[in-house]
């Protein structure tokens, strides 16, 4: 295991890792963890109690941001006709069908969430499936990304909206809730918003402890352990 270095040790100290934060707490002490010279991206990873190899329990959705995520969200829509024109005039940073699933197939990633219309999923699923399913960017209706309202997707999208999903074998769910610039109060709101979502998708088939464990840190902070009660 590579070890840490002298600048994160001293960071980590600040840190009780016995410890289980109220969010109050742990919103101002991680903005003491951050000490790069950049803004770093702020991450919350929560350990669900879940089996996400049972479909009930693969849980997928959207939440949005009060606060957005501190990045400018790059949208590619798949969309022909008019709704190609909605999407453009909706802020969307690259749209087609055939041409930008051959960008995407020649190793064109710049971008950060796709749109598509219904009518192509089966157009660009045999192409894109395996470049973009793995990246959890490939459009998807439980997730509000396949829909015939590429406009307003966009706009949410570009004003905050994120999409959470439960990693298969950890169970674990990992979503970026803002920047270290963002004042204690709205980190403590995107926490909250995210968290909300969670406990509401909760399926009804799990039993025993829901929430297992939470943490949020900084891009190259300590992690900060936050009580999962105060979410319940």
């Amino acid at each position: 295991m590579k070890k840490k270095g002298k600048r994160y040790r001293e960071i980590a100290k600040l840190v009780d890792r016995s410890k289980l934060y109220s969010l109050s707490e742990a919103a101002p002490l991680l903005k003491q963890t951050a000490k790069s010279k950049f803004d770093e991206t702020i991450d919350l990873a929560a350990r669900l109690g879940v089996d996400a190899r049972h479909a009930d329990q693969n849980i997928r959705g959207t939440v949005a941001l009060p606060h957005g995520t501190g990045k400018s969200m790059r949208v590619v829509v798949f969309a022909q006709g008019e709704k190609a024109h909605e999407a453009e005039e909706a802020g969307a940073d690259a749209v087609g069908v055939d041409d930008l699933v051959d960008k995407i197939v020649g190793g064109w990633l710049d971008f950060d969430a796709t749109v598509a219309t219904p009518d192509l999923m089966r157009t660009i699923m045999p192409k894109l499936g395996r470049i973009l399913g793995p990246r959890g960017l490939m459009p998807n209706a439980k997730a509000g990304t396949v829909t015939m309202d590429v406009a307003a997707i966009i706009r949410n999208i570009k004003a905050g909206q994120i999409e959470y999903r439960v990693e298969r074998e950890s169970g674990i769910v990992h979503v970026p809730i803002g920047k270290v610039s963002f004042d204690p109060a709205q980190i403590t709101e995107n926490v909250e918003a995210i968290m909300s979502a969670l406990v509401r998708a909760k399926p009804s088939s799990v039993k025993g402890r829901y929430l297992r464990s939470i943490a949020i840190s900084s891009t190259m902070g300590p992690g900060i352990r936050l009580d999962p009660q105060q979410f319940s």
